[in-house]
């Protein structure tokens, strides 16, 4: 069995970049997405062509005529979809219901990855307003990959280092902080932090296991299931500097969220999910679930202290 042919759809994105990245690197003939919708983002079509001279192929295809998507999908064995469902950005999960449409239609795909990557959508219909809308949507995206008896893999992958590691887990900045940090309660909430090239490099491995056909992918590595204190402890270490520590309890976070705009609500009811909740930790993986590091103990990956070292 030869590695199949991979197509990244949203291959610009902060996710899809590594995608393609990654899928070159393991040896995949991997093929990206153009939309003509580019217009004239310079710094979208300067990516692509990167990739082009990387040794991958552009395929142009549009949201707006399925028969090209259609002939896109009929190129490759994988078509995974990175394209963004996070408000600040731009919300667009519902768009790859025309990408399953193609993907039926072409009959020719042996693994669909949708766009996923957090938080595991099926673990989460008790989320609250107005952030359920994002697991609400990637539920709806499944319902029609499995009705359409397409074979899947979903990637729960969730905190991105980028977003959740180098301020430490404070929301609204990017940054370390420098002298105080914010607790969520106690600070003791399980959670699992991930660089995000490791999560490209995991989701490409899984690609064409047949272990992960029809299941979903934990990215669990046990080093990195850290509690936001034992985080700021890292740093702390590394700094060699004290941070001064207050706490928030769950109802002052929630009611923070009031005054806020959409994007921000979004954001307060994940944050609370994720560092009240324990919502990534507090499961058992079951018969329909593997999880990334023990399938694939010979990636590397990044750990958390070693991650921070650049912010230092």
């Amino acid at each position: 069995m030869g590695k199949s042919k991979v197509l990244v759809v949203g291959g610009t994105g902060y996710v899809g970049r590594r995608i393609v990245k990654a899928s070159l690197e393991q040896g995949h003939e991997t093929y990206v997405l153009q939309r003509p919708e580019l217009g004239l983002d310079i710094e979208k079509l300067q990516m692509l062509l990167s990739f082009k001279k990387q040794g991958a192929h552009l395929v142009e295809a549009s949201f707006s005529d399925h028969q090209s998507l259609v002939d896109a999908v009929k190129l490759v064995d994988v078509v995974i979809c990175t394209m963004s469902g996070v408000h600040f950005r731009s919300h667009s999960l519902l768009m790859q219901l025309q990408l399953v449409e193609a993907i039926k239609v072409a009959g020719n795909v042996k693994r669909f990855l949708p766009s996923e990557f957090g938080m595991d959508p099926a673990l989460m219909g008790h989320a609250l307003e107005p952030g359920r809308v994002t697991f609400d949507d990637k539920m709806t995206v499944r319902k029609a990959i499995e009705d359409a008896n397409i074979p899947f893999t979903y990637i729960s992958a969730n905190c991105f280092a980028g977003y959740f590691v180098g301020n430490l887990s404070q929301m609204g900045t990017l940054l370390p902080p420098r002298d105080k940090v914010i607790l969520y309660g106690d600070g003791n909430v399980k959670v699992v932090y991930m660089d995000e090239d490791d999560v490209a490099t995991y989701t490409i491995k899984a690609t064409d296991d047949p272990r992960t056909l029809n299941k979903t992918v934990y990215l669990r590595p046990p080093e990195n299931i850290l509690t936001q204190r034992q985080l700021i402890e890292k740093w702390e270490k590394l700094t060699g500097k004290q941070l001064e520590k207050s706490s928030i309890n769950e109802q002052d976070f929630l009611a923070s969220m009031k005054g806020l705009d959409y994007a921000g609500q979004v954001g307060v009811g994940h944050f609370y999910h994720v560092f009240y909740e324990g919502c990534l930790t507090n499961f058992e993986i079951g018969e329909g679930g593997e999880e990334a590091s023990a399938l694939y103990p010979e990636v590397n990956y990044t750990r958390m202290d070693e991650y921070l070292q650049v912010y230092v």
